[in-house]
């Protein structure tokens, strides 16, 4: 296969046909908590967790079916039904099942299932505990409208459902300020990449008359230069939105105020995803743009580095996960922007991320299970012997991220920092760096919470969490420890056809002097995290310090005081001045329109005295002009 060739989907058939169950299960789980209300509350969440289950057994049927067909029939493409027409504009809503949509099916209902299932345990008291499940299920719905459309605008569809779900999950808590201004914030946030990706589909209908795949792939080839930078600068506007990626990440730490079965589903399977999903399906565009596609490197490597450094400075443990969260991204959409080369390799991130992440996030929950909800990490210590199935699963998933020989991250990761290193030597070496610090500051996290002397508040007694929540993680340390390893010599000629590249032939124990010289920096964090926080112990309260680095890192580099002071205070202002402009040009041109009509009315009345001389005279007065200028009409 060529590397530009474009794949036309063969025709549905057999359970293919039933492709929208994938989507249809967890809507309906949604629809039927939402609308039954307090009907469902005993049995509601079984309902709700079930449904994501049934979406993952057939999306693993679809998936074994591919794998039996021959590569150029392994793209599908289910019809459903015409979603616009009007004038020339003829629009159909269609599924496609394809190698790159099925992986993210299998990741998005495998993993939310589990998070359902754990969540069963997590949510057990709260009164809400329904609506929480619904919310759940509308989440996994919209991601899978994101992920199986066939063409861009009903992929908007699934990106706004995901948006929306994101707001009302990160603010389920709403009786906490904190819960509702985090899902204000992170709505308004994406909504900004929302424009991007608005203007984009409208850039494709204008330039291809049509937003399918098949249609933009097509005709990518035919795009002007400049047709593509801005059609793939403002996809990656979009990709940033979603993704929480530098310059639009400043929502993700606040995002963290929701239910922590939420952050595992949002950082780990879903929303964040959404970003580097969309860059890939947009191949085509980005091949025929250097412009774009080296500013999607740019932004990647800048916040693979931004978030390791905000997660070196937090001592909220589910803010460290998220500062991780926002690297591991950027490593995958600096993998995305290499192009051909690299699609592969920021899915095969995406997927072993997944797992780990998952993992350490709901390992977080546990934790703050444990710990009566408390998030501070100084106020942990010495839990490794309270929470052994915790401890053991986390610190896999520990393992997997930092890169630790034949776990999950060490495969994925170091695939994306060689390819860095042949597509540019500075970006490579920062893609190292950022494996470094990634290794310190989750080396830090580890220490904190399971090693040295206990930290705990008087009352506070340690406990492992439930069967029902301890089992997810078992599972997900397992794919965190096997996950690369089965994928390594397989993604890439798997997902050559729907990225159009070619595939490369690879090492299955993947030792290079590239992988060396990462691991000896991972290493090199890992002994650094030891020695100022293992060996030297940790206070239970944060010293003062006035390192511009620690200070940047604690304060999210800046961000939410930068977009304070380039946008919102002078948006302000921009609405005040607008506000006095109105009210002086607008409202003070009708209000002398007023003024001017009253006092004609004034002159008006004077006219009317009541006397019926007065009134023969004015008639008389009348005649007198109307011959005068008769007359003078004559005259000329």
């Amino acid at each position: 296969m060529t590397p530009l060739e474009v794949v036309t989907p063969t025709a549905a058939s057999g359970l293919f046909g039933l492709a929208w169950l994938l989507i249809a299960l967890p809507l309906a789980g949604a629809l039927v908590l939402l609308l039954a209300g307090r009907l469902t509350d005993a049995w509601g969440h079984l309902l709700a967790t079930l449904m994501p289950i049934g979406s993952f057994v057939l999306g693993v049927v679809l998936f074994v079916d591919l794998l039996g067909r021959e590569e150029g029939a392994r793209a599908v493409g289910v019809p459903l039904y015409r979603f616009i027409e009007t004038g020339g504009w003829r629009i159909d809503a269609g599924l496609l099942v394809d190698q790159l949509s099925i992986l993210f099916v299998l990741l998005i209902t495998g993993v939310g299932s589990l998070i359902h299932v754990y969540s069963i345990g997590y949510m057990a008291h709260d009164p809400r505990r329904r609506r929480f499940f619904a919310y759940l299920n509308l989440f996994v719905a919209a991601m899978l409208i994101l992920v199986l459309a066939d063409n861009y605008l009903v992929l908007f569809v699934g990106w706004e459902g995901v948006g929306l779900a994101s707001y009302l999950l990160i603010g389920f808590w709403q009786h906490k300020p904190t819960a509702a201004t985090a899902a204000k914030k992170a709505f308004v946030v994406n909504r900004v990449g929302d424009m991007g990706m608005v203007l984009a589909i409208m850039l494709m209908l204008a330039t291809f008359g049509s937003s399918a795949f098949v249609d933009v792939d097509a005709g990518a080839g035919q795009m002007g230069g400049t047709v593509a930078t801005v059609m793939g600068l403002l996809l990656l506007l979009g990709a940033c939105g979603k993704s929480a990626q530098v310059p639009l990440q400043s929502w993700l730490l606040d995002a963290m105020e929701g239910p922590t079965p939420v952050s595992a589903l949002i950082h780990a399977a879903t929303m964040v995803t959404a970003g580097v999903y969309l860059v890939v399906r947009a191949n085509a565009v980005f091949t025929h743009t250097e412009v774009a596609s080296t500013a999607v490197v740019v932004v990647g490597t800048v916040t693979l580095l931004f978030g390791a450094w905000i997660g070196c400075a937090k001592d909220d443990i589910k803010k460290v996960l998220a500062g991780s969260t926002m690297s591991q991204i950027g490593y995958m959409l600096l993998a995305a922007g290499i192009g051909p080369a690299g699609y592969a390799f920021a899915i095969f991130h995406l997927l072993t991320h997944g797992f780990f992440k998952a993992n350490m996030f709901l390992g977080a929950g546990s934790v703050m299970h444990a710990m009566d909800d408390d998030v501070e990490m100084r106020h942990y210590g010495a839990l490794r012997r309270a929470l052994p199935i915790t401890f053991a699963t986390f610190g896999l998933g520990y393992l997997a991220i930092i890169g630790f020989p034949f776990l999950s991250g060490y495969y994925s990761k170091d695939h994306i920092i060689e390819a860095a290193f042949e597509h540019n030597v500075v970006v490579g070496v920062l893609a190292m760096v950022g494996g470094g610090v990634t290794a310190f500051y989750m080396t830090r996290l580890m220490l904190m919470t399971f090693l040295g002397r206990r930290r705990w508040a008087e009352g506070v007694h340690p406990h492992e969490a439930p069967a029902v929540m301890t089992v997810p993680l078992v599972v997900l340390a397992a794919a965190s420890v096997v996950g690369g390893l089965v994928l390594n010599n397989w993604i890439e000629g798997w997902l050559a056809p729907a990225v159009r590249a070619e595939a490369h032939e690879a090492s299955l124990l993947h030792f290079t002097p590239v992988a060396a010289v990462t691991l000896l920096l991972v290493a090199g964090g890992v002994a650094l995290a030891w020695v100022l926080f293992g060996r030297r112990g940790v206070p239970r309260t944060a010293p003062s310090t006035r390192s511009p680095f620690v200070l940047a890192g604690r304060r999210d580099l800046y961000g939410d005081a930068f977009n304070e002071a380039v946008f919102m205070r002078p948006g302000q202002e921009l609405v005040r001045v607008l506000g006095r402009a109105d009210e002086t040009l607008v409202g003070g041109g009708w209000s002398a329109t007023g003024d001017v009509l009253a006092g004609l009315s004034q002159v008006g009345r004077r006219l009317q005295n009541g006397f019926v001389r007065s009134y023969a005279l004015t008639m008389v007065a009348g005649v007198g002009m109307v011959a005068v200028v008769l007359v003078l009409g004559r005259l000329a």
